[in-house]
This record gives structure tokens, sequence and C-alpha cells, in this order.
């Protein structure tokens, strides 16, 4: 990017904008947010994610569900896979049941897909202000804040081994998060 150009590989596309904003090294996740404020109309919605997850959420429908829940900012929410087998234990040191990487405890944790409204921009201060302190907090209080639940395919790219898994699945030539053709 230091150039300033951009070369278009086909001119096959959706009807989206993408703006490339250089928000700096030390910036914090609310600080990325609060530098596109500029680029962003005052009527206008726009989508967010950390780039570090994968799935196969439509967002489309997830667009749709903002627009007619008419708050602030969406969040997508699903329900991550249990990473170990969990054992259920009675008092006596006997195992009960045996469960195998069940699907978590069951609660719902940020999947990382966003669609904000610029009113957002009101709840970070600075370069220094974290997404999911703050900003998300005071969003959430003010009862400004939906969920997107989501419950198909959705994995983070955390670890190596998450890369691992996930490089796997592409290579086998059908991942579940390349829903387009």
């Amino acid at each position: 990017f230091s150039n300033n150009t951009n070369t278009i590989i086909n001119d096959r596309s959706e009807k989206w904008k993408v703006t490339l904003v250089d928000t700096g090294e030390e910036t914090m996740t609310g600080g990325r947010i609060k530098r596109i404020e500029p680029y962003v109309k005052n009527d206008d919605y726009f989508c967010m994610t950390y780039g570090d997850g994968l799935s196969d959420i439509n967002i489309s429908n997830l667009i749709k569900f903002h627009k007619n829940q008419k708050k602030y900012a969406t969040v997508t929410s699903i329900k991550p896979e249990g990473r170990f087998g969990m054992l259920d234990i009675d008092d006596d040191n006997n195992v009960k049941s045996f469960m195998e990487k069940p699907r978590g405890d069951g609660g719902y944790i940020n999947g990382g897909f966003f669609v904000l409204s610029p009113k957002i921009f009101n709840y970070i201060d600075n370069d220094s202000s974290v997404w999911e302190k703050d900003p998300l907090v005071n969003i959430t209080k003010d009862n400004q804040l939906n969920a997107y639940k989501h419950e198909g395919f959705w994995k983070p790219m955390d670890t190596l081994r998450d890369k691992y898994y996930l490089s796997e699945l592409w290579r086998e030539g059908n991942p579940p998060w390349k829903i387009w053709s």
C-alpha cells in the first residue's frame, strides 16, 4: 500500500465500497474504528470485523437484521465448540458422564462480525480506546447493542493449531466458510 496504487484482478464485483485506512501499528481496536469516521456518512451503516475469524455468515441477512433492529450496533454471536472432553464427576470422584468436545458451555460469545451505525463513534475516545471495553460496554448499557445469533460454521484463527486446521479444510477443497462460487 505504500505506493497508493491498486490492481483490479477481474471486473466482477459486489456493489460494495471498500476503503482501506492505515490506522497505525499502535492503535487499539476502538481507535482503529474511530479513525475511519471521516469516511462514513452520517446516515450510513458499515460492517466491521477483526479479520481473524472464518464463518459462513450470510452478510446480507446480518445487515438486514441490523436495519430492522434500529440499534447502534449489531454483533454476531456464536456458540463455540468446546476444545476438550467434558467430565461430569460426582462427590465421590466417579465419572458420571463423558462428552468429547461439547459445544462450549452454552453461552454465546462475540463472533467478531459487526454492523455499526456512525453513532458508535461517540463512544470511542481516541487511539488508545479498546472497542471491547468502554465502547461496547457503554453501547450495551444504553441498550443499543443487538446480537445476531449465528448457528453455522465459525472458527477463529488465533493459534498455529487453528491455522493448520483451517488450512487443511481449505486444501480438502470444500471449506465450510466458502459460500461463494
